[in-house]
C-alpha cells in the first residue's frame, strides 16, 4: 500500500503518521523530543524515528514510504532543506532534509515550517477548505501564521511570510528573543497569558487556562489579562486583514482551546477596530494539534507529484 511518512516535530514530543495515497491515517505514534540532550541529540531523535517510520512500514503496508515530509519550527529554507534557526531546539543551518533522507536510503523528503504545514491542512482538509483566502495563526508558546492562498501556503520570498506574531503592537513594551519590544507574541500567545496570569495572581505556576477559569468565574484580576490579551490580539489582526485581506481568520494552538471565551470578544473587538477594512470570519482551526502531522503528510504528498510530473516531462 503506497504511504508517505509525516512527522512534526515540537520543542517537546514529536507526532508521526504513515498516511495512504487517500489520506487515510495507517499508524500513528508520538516520542520525545529531547532536546535537554542538545540540538545533535535532537536532529538524531528525529532521523532514527523516521527509520522507525519507515521500518513500520516495510512490516505492516508492503514496503517502504514513498517519500516523508517533517516539519520543524524556527527559520526554514524549504528549498535548501535547511533549519536555518530554531531557539527552543538550538538549532542553526541544519541540513535536516538530507540528513533525513540519507536514514531513509534516499526517500524523497520535503522540510517546511510546522505552522505552515498546519496551515496547509487546514486550507485542505479543515476550516480553511473552499476559501482561496485565509490567515492561519497558531496561538501557542509564541504566535506565528500561514497565509492561506487556493489550498496552498505562502513562504515569501524569504520563507517568513506569516511572521505575525512580531508584529508591533505596544511599542516600547516587553523585550521579544526576536529583538525588538512590543511583539504581539508577548501580550497575546499562550505562554504571555499564563505569565500575566502568574504575576496577577500570585500563583507562579498558573497558566492560561488556569486564568481562563478565574475569568469565567469572575475574577476581575483574570478578566483584566484576558482582555488585554484580546485587544493586543485585535490590534495585530487589523494590521494583518489590512495588508492581507483574508475572507477568513482561522485560530489554533493552546489559547484558542478557550474557545468562545476567545472568538466572541476576539470578532467584536476586531469589528470595532476596522475602518475601510472588510471584516472577515474568525473561526477555530478544525484540526486541532493534528494539523502540523497531517500538512507534513500532505507535502510529501506534493513532493512525489511534483517529481512524477518531472519524470513524466521528460
Amino acid at each position: 500500500m503506497q504511504h508517505v511518512i509525516a512527522l512534526d516535530v515540537g520543542g517537546t514530543g514529536m507526532k508521526a503518521a504513515l498516511i495512504g495515497i487517500d489520506g487515510k491515517l495507517l499508524y500513528q505514534a508520538r516520542r520525545a523530543t529531547g532536546r535537554e540532550r542538545g540540538p545533535e541529540a535532537v536532529v538524531e531523535s528525529i532521523v532514527a524515528f523516521a527509520a522507525a517510520l519507515r521500518a513500520h512500514g516495510e512490516r505492516h503496508f508492503g514496503g517502504p514510504a514513498a517519500a516523508a515530509g517533517v516539519a520543524v519550527p524556527g527559520i526554514i529554507d524549504a528549498d535548501r532543506g535547511t533549519a536555518v534557526y530554531a531557539a527552543n531546539l538550538g538549532w542553526r543551518d541544519v541540513p535536516l532534509r538530507a540528513l533525513v533522507a540519507k536514514r531513509l536510503d534516499g526517500t524523497p523528503v520535503a522540510l517546511g515550517h510546522d505552522v505552515r504545514s498546519g496551515g496547509l491542512a487546514e486550507s485542505r482538509i479543515g476550516a480553511g477548505r473552499g476559501i482561496d483566502r485565509f490567515l492561519f495563526l497558531a496561538l501557542g508558546t509564541g504566535i506565528a501564521g500561514a497565509i492561506g492562498i487556493r489550498e496552498n501556503i505562502e513562504a515569501g520570498a524569504h520563507g517568513l511570510a506569516g511572521e505575525i506574531g512580531h508584529i508591533v503592537v505596544r511599542p516600547g513594551g516587553a523585550l521579544c528573543a526576536c529583538g525588538q519590544r512590543g511583539c504581539l507574541e508577548q501580550f497575546a500567545s499562550a505562554s504571555a497569558v499564563g505569565r500575566a496570569w502568574a504575576e496577577a495572581s500570585g500563583h507562579p505556576n498558573a497558566d492560561a487556562a488556569d486564568c481562563v477559569l478565574a475569568m469565567k468565574s469572575g475574577d476581575e484580576r483574570a478578566g483584566a489579562v484576558w482582555w488585554g490579551a484580546v485587544a493586543a490580539l485585535a490590534d495585530g489582526l487589523v494590521t494583518a486583514i489590512t495588508l492581507l485581506d483574508p475572507h477568513t481568520v482561522i485560530i489554533g494552538g493552546g489559547l484558542a482551546e478557550a474557545r468562545q471565551a476567545l472568538f466572541t470578544p476576539l470578532q467584536a473587538a476586531v469589528e470595532r477596530r476596522i475602518t475601510f477594512q472588510t471584516l472577515p470570519t474568525i473561526v477555530p482551526a478544525a484540526l486541532g494539534d493534528a494539523a502540523s502531522c497531517l500538512g507534513a503528510g500532505l507535502m510529501a504528498w506534493d513532493l512525489l507529484n511534483t517529481l512524477d510530473r518531472a519524470d513524466a516531462a521528460g
